[in-house]
């Protein structure tokens, strides 16, 4: 185990970077819409939502797999947890009307502190019921932030109004009323998620998955991307502001 968590393994940063590279196209194409007019129909289809969740899927449980591989579990989740609290920031600063309150690396730095005192418990639960609980609960859970038990289409059980009331309830997953972020992930239902994830990892260490070559080999470009994903992340939207920003002054948009 230890063996294994000292080797490098690549393809997980290519993936992360193949993801890093969809989701700036996707923020590239909100910002078309959005922000400069775009009328761009399929952007609102169930196509385009469905890659949104994939990337935000991918990320957050590709989060969770690699919590068991890193070292300072408290210093990487500090980072990434700032890193949202730097989003926050600049957004409300900048462009309140499109702030970011709760982003997905608010969430993903939560997640990565939050197991820390979980860790030991998690530990004892066999791998495979254990990834199969904690996915079934973030299907159980996916619809709370819009007041229900349930999934997608789905709901069950809808859930008292009074629990959504103020920034605490947003941050674990009931927002209120007044509530408005552009990129939200509150800690439920994504918690599961990620542990998913992390029960993953346990998974494949079980069976030996990671002892494969081919999970050591690079992708040019996209796995140096994925080994700077956060500073990636915080860089791209200005980016492509500018990007945007010359586009239109020059016509093209």
């Amino acid at each position: 185990m230890d063996t294994l968590k000292r080797v490098r393994y690549h393809l997980l940063d290519g993936i992360r970077g193949i993801v890093l590279l969809s989701m700036i196209a996707y923020h590239f194409s909100w910002n078309m819409v959005y922000m400069y007019g775009a009328r761009w129909s399929w952007y609102r289809s169930t196509g385009a939502y469905i890659w949104q969740q994939s990337i935000c899927w991918t990320f957050i449980i590709l989060s969770g797999f690699c919590w068991s591989m890193g070292k300072q579990p408290f210093k990487r989740g500090l980072m990434v947890f700032g890193g949202g609290l730097i989003v926050t920031a600049v957004t409300l600063a900048v462009m309140p009307q499109n702030r970011v309150v709760f982003g997905v690396l608010t969430c993903i730095g939560s997640c990565m502190l939050l197991l820390i005192p979980l860790d030991k418990f998690l530990r004892r639960i066999p791998a495979e019921a254990g990834m199969a609980i904690s996915f079934a609960l973030f299907i159980v859970f996916r619809n709370i932030n819009r007041g229900s038990l349930g999934f997608e289409g789905w709901n069950f059980l809808t859930l008292p109004r009074s629990l959504y009331q103020n920034l605490l309830t947003a941050y674990l997953g009931m927002p209120g009323m007044s509530f408005y972020s552009t990129d939200y992930f509150s800690l439920i239902p994504w918690f599961f998620l990620f542990v998913t994830g992390y029960f993953l990892y346990s998974v494949s260490e079980k069976y030996n998955w990671l002892s494969g070559k081919f999970l050591q080999k690079k992708i040019p470009v996209v796995d140096y991307l994925g080994k700077h994903s956060l500073l990636v992340y915080l860089l791209h939207q200005p980016i492509i502001y500018l990007v945007q920003e010359l586009l239109q002054g020059i016509g093209i948009i």
